[in-house]
């Protein structure tokens, strides 16, 4: 299908038009990430936007699309001069998630090079987004490398091509626009800040919304042309509007009253760094000249902040999204300085504006995106709010005795988190990239060569050399210099660090349910999370109470939904460990099935007490345990027993996993340094184990 959904023909979703617009207007507002649930046509609306930038000029058979009237001067196919001028549509280029480095940024034909001195260089998607539209869907499950390499680009507008000696640099502005579901796991916070505004979207909840967009959906894919012809004129008028506020931004004014008021609000919500501050001030000029002013208010501050700021202020991935908007519009209050007159209808593109009114309907007045409710089908519903910031949850219930035989408690809020001590996985895995444990990864210190299997990325030099100096006679090289042929080639084997998948077998019996020992071991949990956010891990969640075990989270990379969960979880009644054991085993069985690359960790948290699951329930969980030893499975047991006479279950039961037992005071990084070499000095017993299993 080559017919595009109309951007005009979008229901609902204001802010995300809104963000979207802003950044055509002005590509230096550093681009969106859009954040929402699946199913929210985020990918359609992203898609739809490039049928609305203007056709851009480039020099004829230039690669890297120069413009005529300003070629790059280092430009790879340049020295363009007096080159002739075309234009084309704007490129929207799509980066997939499996995408390698050289695919981003190009790549060299390294043979050419060594053998002949040539720059053999083939562009990759960063060229080809040179100005238009980069496009990442799912960019939080993007490699690490790749969205460094990515936002450097963006924020330099260049990319450069660094291989072994031979460099290549070619201008690489674009707009950059992500997607992704927080439910697959988060950006680091670094990332999320390159991102100059975000937009958080969810499905409407108002039934007759929902209907318009099934409708217009449904439309559309009867007949992609007719759809699109009846919204012709609508998206004409937007285009229209967009390269007239694009004239206008240069002449608008930033008064000392409204940086004021940025400085304040960033200052006020305590995002690090200047970025925000700039971005802020870029996203409110883009705003005036969307409604055709050429001097930002304060109205102009506040949707500002709230495009710029939501993402800036998450301290960790537990944190709610979004802003305050009582705080902020106090302080924007304080800081308020003279303001222009508002005309309420200005001249120039917010007049009347086009795009998204019906045939007979305009667009908004101000500085507002126009009204999708109208168009062609008739009116549609307002757009739905923005969801709600997550509640906090209920008061804990009153404590809850101890022992075996208490029945279900509610829930108890999670103690405070703390860094903790780094557990990883005994051996050299070959994993996706992370920072737990040990990998052969395409980034790192290199270690050694090995001949390419497949395309050639990572020169080893001096094996190269080794490989041809040998048979540079037979070649017919009698002087200097070296002939290099393919079979010499020797691709550069790297050491790095790869993400697990760490999962928690949770103990929630009876004799775990007091108050402040449960509260200790969720903070203890809480805080293991926060470590697997940040070292890329997917994580799973099993909990185990009464006469049976269950999967609360099946393995994501969505820590934050691990951390809800835990928050829920309920406590009472028997410890059936071994059911915990097996179910636990159950889920690593599957996981190996779809990831064989990704090594587990079992992270086992209980006081050891099997007390229901059999007749002999102690034996049971022994035997479970040792099935998890025999698949060389890795494994931690965080011994959660207090009181004066402690019986040591969770240390046998650490023997019997082939792993090692740590006590909550252990766990924290400030404590016995040396967990992490217990931790793979149990493993290493096991690890022949694991790579047959």
């Amino acid at each position: 299908m080559n017919t595009r959904y109309p951007f005009t023909a979008v229901v609902g979703m204001d802010d995300l038009r809104l963000a979207l617009l802003l950044t055509a207007v002005s590509p230096a507002v550093g681009g969106v990430l859009v954040r929402g649930e699946k199913g929210t046509a985020k990918s359609t609306a992203v898609r739809a936007l490039a049928e609305l930038l203007p056709e851009v000029p480039v020099v004829a058979g230039c690669r890297f699309s120069c413009d005529p009237d300003s070629p790059d001067p280092g430009c790879p196919d340049g020295p363009h001069g007096n080159a002739p001028g075309t234009s084309r549509p704007a490129r929207m280029v799509e980066l997939p998630v499996g995408a390698s480095e050289d695919r981003l940024v190009g790549a060299l034909d390294i043979e050419k090079a060594l053998a002949e001195g040539v720059k053999a260089f083939e562009p990759g998607l960063l060229a080809a987004a040179h100005r238009g539209i980069l496009y990442v869907d799912e960019v939080n499950l993007l490699h690490d490398h790749l969205i460094d390499l990515l936002l450097d680009a963006a924020a330099m507008g260049a990319s450069h091509v660094e291989r072994e000696g031979v460099s290549v640099r070619h201008a690489a502005r674009f707009l950059l626009v992500g997607t992704m579901n927080p439910e697959e796991g988060e950006l680091r916070p670094q990332l999320l800040d390159r991102f100059g505004l975000t937009v958080e979207v969810a499905a409407s909840r108002d039934p007759e919304q929902r209907v318009e967009v099934v409708r217009r959906r449904l439309a559309f894919e009867d007949d992609p042309a007719a759809f699109a012809a009846r919204w012709a004129d609508e998206e004409t008028a937007l285009r229209e509007r967009i390269v007239t506020a694009r004239k206008l931004l240069p002449r608008v004014t930033l008064g000392d009253a409204v940086l004021l008021q940025i400085a304040a609000t960033c200052a006020a919500f305590e995002v690090d760094g200047m970025r925000a501050d700039i971005v802020m001030a870029r996203a409110a000029t883009a705003l005036a000249a969307w409604a055709g002013r050429t001097e930002v208010t304060s109205e102009d501050v506040r949707q500002a902040a709230l495009l710029a700021l939501p993402h800036r202020r998450r301290r960790s991935p537990f944190d709610a999204p979004g802003l305050d908007e009582d705080k902020l519009d106090e302080t924007l209050e304080q800081f308020k300085g003279d303001e222009p007159d508002e005309d309420p209808e200005p001249d120039g593109p917010g007049d009347g504006g086009p795009g998204g009114g019906g045939p007979d309907g305009g667009g908004p007045d101000g500085g507002g995106i126009p009204p999708q409710g109208e168009g062609p089908d008739g009116p549609a519903p307002e757009s739905a709010g923005a969801p709600e910031g997550t509640p906090a949850p209920q008061d804990a219930p009153q404590d809850a005795p101890q022992g075996s035989g208490a029945g279900e408690r509610g829930a108890v809020k999670a103690g405070e988190p703390f860094r903790t001590k780094v557990l990883s996985v005994p051996g050299l895995g070959e994993g996706a990239a992370g920072r737990r444990s040990r990998a052969r990864t395409e980034h790192g210190r290199t270690t050694g060569s090995t001949r390419p299997r497949g395309a050639l990325t990572k020169l080893h030099l001096a094996a190269t050399v080794r490989a041809a100096a040998p048979h540079q006679r037979a070649r017919g090289r009698s002087g200097p210099g070296l002939v290099v042929r393919r079979d010499d080639l020797r691709q550069a084997t790297r050491e790095g660090r790869e993400g697990n998948l760490v999962l928690f077998a949770v103990d929630a019996s009876g004799s775990m349910a007091a108050r402040q020992r449960m509260s200790a071991v969720k903070g203890a949990v809480l805080s293991l999370l926060l470590d697997a956010y940040q070292r890329r891990d997917k994580v799973g969640l099993v909990t185990f109470r009464g006469r049976d075990a269950e999967v609360a989270l099946p393995p994501t990379s969505s820590v934050d939904a691990a951390a809800a969960r835990l928050e829920k979880l309920p406590t009472g009644g028997r410890t059936p460990l071994s059911a915990g054991l097996l179910k636990a085993h159950d889920v690593l069985r599957v996981e190996r099935l779809r990831d064989p690359s990704r090594r587990p960790l079992l992270v086992v948290v209980t006081d050891g007490r099997a007390t229901g699951g059999g007749a002999d329930p102690v034996a049971l969980a022994a035997r479970a345990a040792r099935l998890h030893a025999a698949e060389g499975t890795a494994s931690v047991v965080v011994d959660c027993e207090t009181g004066p006479v402690r019986l040591g279950l969770a240390g046998a039961l650490a023997r019997e996993l082939g792993g090692t037992a740590v006590t909550l005071d252990e766990l924290r990084a400030d404590s016995i340094a040396g967990l992490v070499r217990d931790v793979q000095a149990a493993g290493q017993t096991t690890q022949t184990a694991w790579r047959a299993a």
